[in-house]
């Protein structure tokens, strides 16, 4: 879908008393301060959707064993990356934290201990997103890690669990990337993707349509393309949390719907 047709989405504010569901595709941390089709789009989607009270999101950036929760007032902006322009070091996103929001989570999550986290804050995946969707960063905003030390099924089933904050304000975003294999990255490849790269995010596109949620909790057994389209997890992961999250009767749209660089994807998704 591209941006025209995103901006002509008459129902995405259809149902203010239960918020949508994103994953990004947030691919390089420069799409925070350039102005391209990845940036427009999430300004797009920004624009289309009912303005939360809360956001809630799990970045492909923020890996513990456990499951943490930010849980401070003021969250620091981490730039989490190296070897970029000055500029984007320079970004701040002084957005409010919730640490009503964290000690709802921690408590209504039944699945494992959510632990409060007053050291992290908000790392590139969530930041360089919001940057765009809401540049006044008056959202107060919390992450989510990931536990590295569990199987794509387990976080699956966790998300379910966040499911109630969606009729509470909230936008819980999962940021990652459907295609991330930076091992094998064209960098003078702006505008498409190796063959395997391209089919891969078409299976797992064609996946979600079908609501076929447990194939894609084992991606890896799906083929050679997905082993190298998906070689380490924790990018995938976030995907797996706004899946969790769709009801029966909802919609899928996707956005930003383009693999760069040979071998990411930059393909988004709004369930709504």
């Amino acid at each position: 879908m591209n941006l025209n047709e995103l901006n002509k989405q008459p129902d995405m504010k259809k149902d203010s008393s239960k918020m949508p569901v994103l994953f990004v595709g947030h691919g390089s941390p420069m799409n925070a301060i350039e102005d391209n089709e990845f940036s427009k789009g999430w300004t797009a989607i920004g624009n289309s959707i009912p303005k939360p009270e809360y956001i809630l999101c799990v970045s492909a950036h923020w890996e513990t064993m456990g499951t943490y929760v930010t849980a401070m007032e003021n969250p620091q902006t981490i730039h989490d990356f190296g070897g970029f322009p000055k500029e984007l070091y320079e970004v701040e996103y002084p957005a409010p934290g919730s640490p009503e929001l964290a000690r709802k989570t921690v408590n209504n999550v039944e699945k494992t201990e959510v632990k409060p986290d007053k050291k992290w804050g908000l790392d590139h995946g969530t930041w360089s997103i919001l940057k765009h969707m809401y540049p006044d960063a008056d959202i107060p905003v919390i992450q989510l890690s990931l536990d590295y030390g569990k199987n794509p099924q387990y976080h699956y089933e966790l998300a379910k669990e966040l499911a109630f904050l969606r009729k509470k304000g909230v936008l819980i975003i999962g940021s990652g990337n459907i295609v991330h294999n930076l091992r094998v990255v064209d960098w003078r490849n702006t505008n498409g993707g190796y063959d395997w790269a391209v089919e891969a995010n078409s299976k797992i596109k064609n996946l979600i349509l079908n609501n076929e949620h447990m194939q894609l909790t084992e991606y890896n057994k799906l083929g050679k393309e997905f082993e190298l389209a998906v070689p380490t997890p924790e990018h995938f992961l976030p995907l797996l949390y706004a899946l969790a999250l769709k009801e029966e009767n909802e919609n899928v749209v996707f956005f930003n719907d383009k693999t760069v660089l040979g071998s990411l994807s930059m393909t988004s998704v709004i369930i709504n």
